[in-house]
């Protein structure tokens, strides 16, 4: 259809910058005032919760930054957990003691673990849906003096990232801010319904705009949605490209329209949470809705099952929760084989992965289980960088081998890298043929032995494995298989 507004017309011509489709790592850090309590449920992920139907769903979020939100409905495990460990301390005190950990805070620290993954960006929540600003903002909020943090912490953090070499965005919650609205959310109908209006939408704009100009943020992540309408969102996006012309912008800025005010009564309620479940039924998780503008698409907890036209991340934490969740055992984070290979397919489908990180709040430390799997990440992307980084998908993202291990590709240039998961001994890529100019290689460069035969090219032995996770193989100047050949 084709796109009236000029300004629309013109910000769909922007390109996603080459930095950001080579990068496929990033790190999300998730750090508020709920970090001091660090509780939320952990029986239920978010998809199976937005599946369930229940019209006070979100009183059971998994996520731990949804803290002041749960506490507002009397019968939920949040509220039963503050009267037994806080009893009626109210949810502000906690940015008092998320302010004085800052003593303890090492920013340099926290970039040098994010670099070491090979993570190429980190997008920093600046201000989640509590308000609560994590800078010295000169936007004053005219419901919540004083709510924002007297220490630049965005700064400090940008500095350190940029220092480290990576490229820093960050997140505003545009569409949430319980300090201008502070009604209970139950459902997605009820998020949408709570979208400030009013003075909010000047506030928000002014504020995304201070961001811009202080820290020229490489990715600027809005969630939820935007609370001013299409005609006053362009030119902030315009504002914002040029400021940061190789900057991104994520796919959660739906502008606010007059059809929203449809939320408040029943019928529609009924009607977006129905086709909510739907959504998340299909997709096994949470899509946003396209936006009239995006750069990239941003699932969360949800991999796409193929290569997609858009570029897009998927969006998640270690465990059930982006905030920092005290209540997560071992058995909620993500386990060594299943994080790595998630993050093999995710690239062989031309996404990125956005990690996050949730530190605590009350020393400022990012929690054992989470320093454990950058560790991981650390040792096994080095060594395999060169079959990860500014590579593109190839003519199909993977495969299975006849007896049954997943493969996954990139490529680049004449070259393709072969994934594969819980192979040892000799592998064949069915969708693999040779040329005259082949060559079979570890990713260090050593020759490896391999023939080509009628079921496609077997690999005879392959590298030494330099520790847990997905075996790499480069094969050079090598052609598809058309569909349907002998083997398949």
């Amino acid at each position: 259809m084709p796109v009236r507004n000029p300004q629309l017309r013109a910000l769909r011509g922007h390109r996603v910058p080459a930095w950001w489709l080579d990068a496929k790592l990033g790190i999300f850090v998730h750090w508020t005032p709920a970090s001091v309590p660090a509780f939320a449920p952990v029986d239920v992920d978010i998809g199976k919760l937005v599946q369930s139907g229940r019209r006070d769903a979100l009183a059971f979020s998994p996520y731990a930054e949804w803290y002041e939100n749960s506490l507002r409905f009397p019968g939920s495990p949040v509220a039963r957990h503050h009267r037994e460990v806080y009893g009626d301390r109210p949810y502000t005190r906690f940015a008092g003691d998320w302010e004085a950990a800052l003593d303890q805070w090492d920013p340099q620290e926290w970039a040098a673990r994010f670099a070491a993954t090979g993570a190429r960006y980190v997008v920093f929540v600046t201000k989640h849906m509590d308000g609560y600003c994590m800078w010295p903002t000169d936007v004053p909020n005219p419901r919540r003096a004083g709510w924002n943090c007297r220490r630049d912490v965005v700064g400090e953090l940008g500095e350190a990232v940029r220092g480290a070499g990576m490229r820093f965005g960050i997140y505003y919650s545009g569409g949430l801010d319980s300090t201008f609205n502070d009604r209970p959310i139950g459902s997605v109908a009820e998020m949408l319904d709570a979208i400030p209006r009013g003075d909010y939408p000047a506030y928000a704009e002014a504020q995304v705009r201070e961001l811009i100009a202080r820290y020229r943020p490489s990715v600027l992540w809005n969630d939820i949605a935007w609370p001013a309408e299409g005609k006053q969102l362009w030119p902030l996006f315009e504002h914002y490209y040029e400021s940061v012309p190789d900057g991104v912008v994520n796919d959660r800025w739906m502008p606010w329209s007059p059809l929203l005010a449809a939320a408040k009564t029943q019928l529609v309620r009924r009607a977006i949470d129905a086709g909510i479940r739907r959504q998340a039924k299909r997709d096994a998780g949470v899509v946003p809705p396209v936006p009239p503008h995006s750069d990239v698409r941003t699932p969360e907890y949800v991999v796409f099952d193929d290569v997609q036209r858009k570029p897009w991340e998927c969006v998640r934490g270690m465990d059930q929760s982006f905030g920092h969740n005290a209540e997560s055992r071992p058995e909620h984070f993500l386990g060594r084989d299943e994080l790595l290979w998630m993050f093999v397919d995710i690239v062989a489908k031309g996404g990125n992965l956005l990690l996050n990180v949730g530190p605590r709040g009350i020393d400022a430390r990012i929690p054992d289980q989470q320093l454990t799997r950058l560790g991981w990440l650390a040792e096994w992307v080095t060594p395999h960088t060169g079959a990860i980084a500014a590579t593109r998908p190839w003519v199909m993202p993977g495969t299975t081998t006849p007896d049954a291990h997943p493969v996954r590709y990139t490529a680049r240039g004449e070259s393709l890298y072969a994934f594969v998961q819980g192979a040892t001994g000799p592998i064949t890529l069915p969708e693999v043929c040779s040329t005259p100019t082949t060559a079979v290689t570890a990713i260090d460069g050593s020759a490896l032995p391999w023939k080509d035969s009628p079921s496609g090219i077997v690999i005879e032995a392959l590298p030494v494995a330099a520790g847990p996770g997905p075996i790499v193989v480069a094969l050079d100047q090598v052609a598809t298989r058309p569909f349907g050949a002998a083997g398949r």
